[in-house]
């Protein structure tokens, strides 16, 4: 099986078996390419794993930490996501985001909302205060409107491109992707997961990829909480974080195994992407079949640590 040789395919996986264990990964998308320099985005990228982990130490919760992660993402213009997101064919910039707290499987979900500034802030509010799990369009704007939510007031200077996107990139509808996600196991045992994006490259309006899709693109419960990243329609096709959590509690899968799993039907399909996640006893897992995946992690027996490509062992 493909998995076997995963140690020079980009995965890393960190094990955690202490009482008390704390666990938190970060992507930054699995758009990276090759020759780019990432060197920003990994110092971000290990600034935030710090920061998650001091507040995973304050006995924060994992859907907290989880939504201020991405949130910082967004706000950066380092990814495709939030600031760093490119507009549709139309010229519009439409933004796609979801949260889960596998505490009791709660989730939220927006999906080609316009122009606020924290999609996933949005997304945490239809969990927290409607009935909803996903909300898209015009409903979601209207929602983020009716809670007060931060929006973008000019568009054209606050849009910035992102670290490793040219002009030549965004008008180029070849599927070229980026998205950010968080996946944390706090000191309570509990776990959450977040997932944002600006979509892939010369998408057409209104085309929604895996990232809002609960179960696709975003997973959490007791056991494995999951964050994905890539070309979303091979992503939706091959089952995504759900495949990942069934072949890990169902199937006998080791976590890394798991990933792979999912990844390899990506390949097959004819996509490419990458996939964080962490388990109940705080294994970490990370893996990607692009050119490379900006990634960060950090728990109670491993301090954060941030790369993009990945190194054969």
């Amino acid at each position: 099986m493909l998995y076997e040789a995963s140690v020079c395919r980009g995965v890393s996986i960190i094990s955690n078996t202490k009482a008390h264990s704390y666990a938190l990964a970060l992507h930054g998308g699995a758009g990276a390419k090759t020759g780019e320099n990432y060197t920003i985005v990994e110092q971000h990228l290990s600034e935030l794993a710090a920061q998650g982990e001091a507040m995973l130490n304050q006995s924060k919760a994992a859907v907290d930490v989880v939504e201020e992660m991405t949130r910082e993402m967004e706000a950066s213009g380092l990814y495709v996501a939030g600031k760093g997101s490119a507009p549709n064919v139309s010229g519009q910039v439409e933004l796609d985001a979801s949260i889960m707290d596998g505490t009791a499987q709660q989730a939220g979900a927006v999906a080609a909302i316009r122009d606020v500034v924290h999609p996933v802030a949005v997304a945490r509010a239809v969990m927290d205060q409607s009935p909803s799990v996903m909300l898209a369009g015009e409903g979601a704007n209207d929602f983020a409107q009716g809670h007060g939510f931060a929006t973008v007031d000019n568009p054209s200077a606050y849009y910035v491109l992102p670290v490793g996107v040219s002009e030549e990139d965004v008008t180029v509808s070849d599927m070229q992707h980026g998205t950010v996600g968080a996946v944390a196991l706090d000191m309570h045992g509990n776990l959450a997961a977040a997932t944002s994006t600006g979509g892939v490259f010369g998408k057409p309006a209104g085309r929604v990829g895996d990232t809002p899709i609960i179960g696709v693109g975003t997973w959490a419960d007791q056991d494995i909480a999951i964050s994905c990243t890539g070309t979303g329609e091979y992503f939706i096709r091959a089952g995504g974080a759900l495949t990942v959590a069934n072949r890990y509690k169902l199937a006998g899968d080791t976590l890394e195994q798991a990933l792979w799993h999912m990844l390899d039907d990506v390949a097959a399909l004819g996509g490419d992407g990458g996939v964080i996640a962490v388990s109940s006893s705080g294994e970490i897992a990370m893996a990607f079949n692009s050119d490379g995946m900006k990634r960060a992690s950090v728990s109670n027996t491993a301090p954060p640590a941030a790369t993009t490509f990945a190194p054969c062992r």
